[in-house]
């Protein structure tokens, strides 16, 4: 391709707009725009949204990318018009649970870096006059949140790609993608033919379309939203004209799944509390079909009733009014309500950029050209990533039913740890019917049922032994989760580690293509196990994983999800050498840990896993109470004890071999609460929560797994790094408070970094909080407070491991 690649982009929507700016201003000037409708008013979602921008978030990525977009519209102007306003932003709060949100959004939003303030039901009627203080507890203030102009902004956003030579090209309906050698090569339209080396789908909610052209399954639901128009409300008369047109900050009020915005002498009203009204891709009409845009659906009344009268509630000067005007608005919802962008895990040179909203438009596009033109993007973006989802979560009827969740789940309080709801179960592993039989609480990931406690277990006598928590920590919790972990330092359990991603990677080729994909040495003979890391090209952490070699030929990867999948198979070499295989839902594993795990595995086989015989990091095929399973002896719970692999068809036998025969060991099922607990106690990371793309793993804390004598993927870029934070343990000195993550750490009165992973430390009876901080304070015995439902609580960091640093429970 060169330099200068050829670049389609599909959909001339803010997001189009934004991402032909972004390649173009980065030397990518080849690019054209292709738009089914006219330009720049497309009839798509920008067409018709609000044009809110609000940065509260608790994903750190999504926080950001409404943090630039607020900051690039804010400059931008089109014929002496503005395309954004800091009005700033308020989200009131309108009872006790959610003033606990928002003091919870404040930490967010002050762990990512944007201003905001916590305030009284007077302020908040000082910021916006409309509003009765007598209804509210308070509210969150953000400045820099706004309002933008999408159709203004996304045209002139366009006028600078344009003036760098990209095209923009009305009326081209796109009716098929050419490929050729498993890349894309041309895009087709109804009147003309395009060739591309690139292809980004930035089309919204007609993304399921275009994704059929290209035999992907795009997991979005287009959903009708409901925005209204009141007449004149005297109270706001004569404040704005139409070149202003706002002055009142725009106004959340989320308890009653409200939203509002002043159109000059009128308030537009957001409502998201009536039941989903999902529409099928397919049916979506063209534009110039209707009298009204495609993105537009007849206004329901009767839906938006309830939140009229919710809205007067809040700002009785609407009493004087009525609603004059209507729509139902088109945008895309996902299952987990993230955005989809990545390329095509089958056709290279396919993007996406779907299900984006105004709100994160700039910075996604900024992202995505940094993937493009760079190799990576700044942000970590494995919470966006279309590869994300597992293929059971890809079924209509999944991504139907979730995606209309999402919808209602707006604006509700949700707790970090919730699981999904329908369609369940869906996942589960072989020991299910045993773990139901012992009361297993079940929550939910990646489609998998977790047991994350037993009820069998509530008449330990270590239950009483387990502190109290505050009411947020609380849920979906039960001091049972302490327990197990208690009984696990002290006898022996089973944990089913099934739902963690397994693939096998086979061929003659395997070693060299795993050694240069990751940062350990794993040119070891068979029967090795090796902690590794796989970087991108700027040194940042995509994943970290646990190879064991079972032969010359054959690895047995144990990977964080799809995201590492679809990695290795883009990194495949063309030549048929190397084969990766997912093998998760075929295979089971139970993790057997424990002081007493050795007295509960080895009379069942004739295998020696004595210490000598079977040492630490290595691994082994045995069987175990009759059942064929590879052993491997590694433990993230910092105990004694194996990892068991088998065949699912067998799982049921192995768990009950091991149950059967640990009865006189005083044996328990053990759940991932107690496991996210113990693992804290011993450092251990966890890829996505700890550490990211964003860091590299010497401020991690794993630089023991870099072998900087060997070649690797982002090795050069290691090296030219600096260590300027670290992750670190802190030790919270009120025991009952147990901090979920995301919560900011203040050190001298600043904020200075953010919690990543939290959970309370059974074994050191105390409350553990990792966090990012700068190298300068990341010293054992510093003082430091992190922000917990607005109050500031006092921590120290601490050495790590927290819990057997000499590792002679591990070694035994």
């Amino acid at each position: 391709m060169g330099n200068q690649p050829r670049v389609v982009v599909i959909g001339a929507g803010i997001v189009g707009c934004s991402l032909a700016d972004e390649l173009t201003e980065r030397g990518w000037t080849d690019v054209t725009v292709l738009e089914q409708g006219p330009l720049f008013a497309t009839g798509g979602s920008t067409s018709h949204a609000p044009g809110l921008v609000f940065q509260a978030n608790p994903c750190r990525t999504m926080t950001r990318f409404a943090a630039y977009t607020a900051a690039k519209y804010r400059g931008l102007d089109l014929d002496g018009g503005w395309c954004f306003q800091s009005l700033g932003g308020l989200e009131v709060a309108g009872s006790a649970a959610r003033w606990d949100e928002v003091e919870r959004r404040h930490g967010w939003l002050t762990s990512w870096g944007v201003e905001s303030h916590l305030i009284g039901p007077d302020e908040c009627a000082e910021l916006h006059p409309l509003v009765d203080p007598a209804r509210i507890l308070g509210g969150l203030h953000i400045p820099t949140d706004g309002l933008a102009k999408p159709v203004r902004a996304a045209e002139a956003q366009a006028r600078r790609a344009m003036a760098r030579g990209a095209r923009f090209l009305p009326g081209q309906r796109v009716v098929s993608v050419e490929r050729g050698g498993g890349r894309v090569t041309a895009v087709v339209t109804e009147q003309d033919r395009f060739p591309a080396d690139v292809v980004i789908s930035c089309v919204g909610m007609w993304g399921p379309r275009i994704g059929a052209l290209v035999d992907l399954d795009v997991p979005l639901v287009p959903m009708a939203h409901q925005y209204a128009k009141t007449g004149p409300v005297a109270a706001i008369a004569g404040r704005n004209d139409e070149r202003t047109e706002a002055g009142l900050p725009i106004l959340r009020h989320q308890d009653g799944d409200l939203y509002f915005r002043e159109h000059v002498d009128r308030i537009g009203i957001g409502y998201y509390g009536h039941h989903p009204l999902p529409i099928d891709a397919a049916d979506i009409r063209a534009p110039g079909q209707t009298a009204e845009m495609p993105s537009i659906e007849p206004f329901t009344a009767a839906d938006f009733q309830p939140g009229w009268e919710e809205a007067v509630s809040l700002l009785p000067a609407l009493a004087d009014t009525e609603v004059v005007e209507g729509i139902n608005g088109l945008f895309s919802f996902t299952p987990d309500g993230m955005p989809l962008l990545g390329e095509h895990p089958d056709l290279r040179g396919f993007w996406l950029a779907e299900a984006v909203w105004i709100t994160h438009s700039a910075g996604v596009a900024r992202a995505m050209a940094q993937w493009l033109v760079d190799g990576q993007p700044a942000e970590s973006l494995h919470s966006c990533d279309l590869n994300r989802f597992e293929p059971v979560q890809r079924s209509p009827e999944y991504v139907h039913a979730r995606s209309c969740r999402s919808f209602v789940e707006v604006y509700d309080i949700l707790h970090p740890l919730e699981p999904g709801q329908e369609p369940r179960p869906m996942r589960t592993s072989p020991f299910y019917e045993r773990q139901q039989e012992l009361g297993a609480e079940f929550l939910e990931a990646a489609g998998w049922e977790r047991p994350h406690w037993y009820a069998a277990n509530a008449g330990l006598p270590e239950v009483e032994e387990v502190p109290a928590r505050g009411d947020w920590a609380s849920r979906f919790w039960s001091p049972i989760a302490g327990a197990e972990a208690l009984v696990t330092r002290k006898r022996v359990a089973l944990f089913d580690m099934t739902p963690l991603k397994r693939l096998e990677v086979t061929g003659p080729g395997a070693l060299e293509f795993l050694q240069w994909l990751t940062t350990n040495q794993l040119a070891k003979k068979p029967g090795s196990v090796t902690y590794t890391l796989s970087l991108d090209a700027a040194g940042g952490v995509r994943s970290d994983l646990t190879v064991a070699r079972l032969s010359e030929q054959r690895f047995q990867v144990g990977a964080n999800g799809n995201l590492d999948l679809a990695w290795m198979r883009r990194q495949l070499p063309d030549d048929g050498r190397v084969q990766v295989r997912d093998i998760t839902g075929g295979t089971c594993c139970i993790g057997v840990w424990g002081p007493l795990a050795r007295a509960l595995v080895q009379p069942l086989t004739s295998t020696d896993f004595s210490h000598e015989g079977f040492g630490f990091f290595k691994n082994k095929r045995a069987f175990v109470g009759g059942v064929p399973v590879t052993a491997m002896r590694l433990s993230y719970v910092g105990e004694l004890g194996w990892e068991l692999y088998t065949d699912a068809d067998q799982g049921r036998r192995l768990w009950d071999a091991l149950w059967d025969a640990g009865q006189q060991h005083g044996i328990i099922a053990a759940g991932r609460s107690a496991f996210n607990s113990l693992r804290l106690e011993k450092g251990y990371r966890s890829w996505g929560a700890d550490m990211t793309t964003e860091h590299d793993p010497f401020e991690a804390g794993v630089g023991f797994a870099v072998r900087m004598d060997k070649d690797f993927l982002g090795r050069d870029a290691l090296q030219r790094r600096e260590a300027r934070r670290r992750l670190s343990p802190l030790l919270i000195k009120d025991r009952e408070t147990v901090v979920m993550g995301s919560e900011p750490v203040h050190a001298g009165g600043a904020p200075v970094g953010y919690v990543t992973s939290a959970a309370y430390g059974y074994s050191i009876g105390e409350s553990i909080a990792y966090a990012w901080l700068p190298s300068a304070l990341a010293v054992p015995g510093n003082a430091v407070e992190i922000e917990y439902f607005g109050e500031k609580v006092p921590a120290v960091v601490a050495e790590e491991p927290l819990f057997d640093p000499e590792m002679k429970r591990l070694r035994s």
